[in-house]
């Protein structure tokens, strides 16, 4: 005798099951459009800073003391004045998004790609509010005022002899997010000791909040 309500509950189930399939399949669909969009818009609101280019405009740029400079494309700065030490760097942002730089920090040195970047804690704040519109240049400048900051020597050291060394500008999108540190290595153009005759040059990208782009299969 054929059992009809058996027949009829497994068809319900079988039914549930292919609905619940294709639920699964749709909302799954649904999200990686989300997160496409997602990656889209941010995408839109994505700086990227590099060194400007040497044919970009030149950049008048001054300090909170009334100190002030012009530095070239492509160029950087370096100055010890009355006991200053005076920095900046001609940026471009090649992203899509408004830049924010929040920080900085620097070495006496060049640190090379194996060199993890500066700690977090350790950067310094920016006091002004420096934007670098997207697709244009702007700069990144700065100062050590304070002849007991333990970096104060060996900044004066490096500069004075005309050495390389590196700068990190950790950055970010205008809402705050996609935060970015940008290393830049300052070369020493030529020896006779203009401030303003460094070339500039990117070493080294992180990302702070989303993956990594580069790929850890070569490491």
């Amino acid at each position: 005798m054929t059992d009809w309500v058996t027949i009829s509950s497994l068809a319900t189930a079988g039914t549930t099951v292919i609905l619940a399939a294709a639920t699964l399949k749709s909302v799954r669909s649904a999200s990686r459009a989300a997160a496409a969009a997602e990656r889209a818009v941010l995408v839109g609101l994505r700086p990227v800073l590099l060194n400007s280019r040497l044919t970009d405009r030149d950049e008048k740029i001054f300090w909170a003391d009334d100190h002030w400079a012009v530095v070239s494309g492509g160029r950087g700065y370096a100055e010890i004045v009355d006991g200053n030490v005076y920095f900046a760097i001609s940026v471009r942002n090649a992203g899509a998004g408004l830049a924010v730089l929040q920080g900085w920090s620097v070495s006496e040195e060049r640190r090379g790609p194996e060199d993890e970047h500066t700690a977090l804690t350790d950067y310094r704040r920016m006091i002004r509010d420096l934007f670098i519109p997207a697709h244009d240049v702007g700069y990144w400048h700065a100062a050590m005022r304070d002849t007991d900051d333990p970096q104060y020597d060996a900044m004066v050291a490096a500069i004075k002899e005309r050495r390389v060394f590196t700068v990190e500008v950790l950055y970010s999108d205008h809402e705050g997010g996609q935060s970015s540190i940008c290393r830049f290595v300052l070369r020493p153009r030529d020896k006779d000791g203009n401030p303003a005759d460094w070339l500039t040059g990117v070493g080294r990208h992180w990302n702070l909040d989303r993956p990594d782009p580069r790929s850890t299969q070569y490491a």
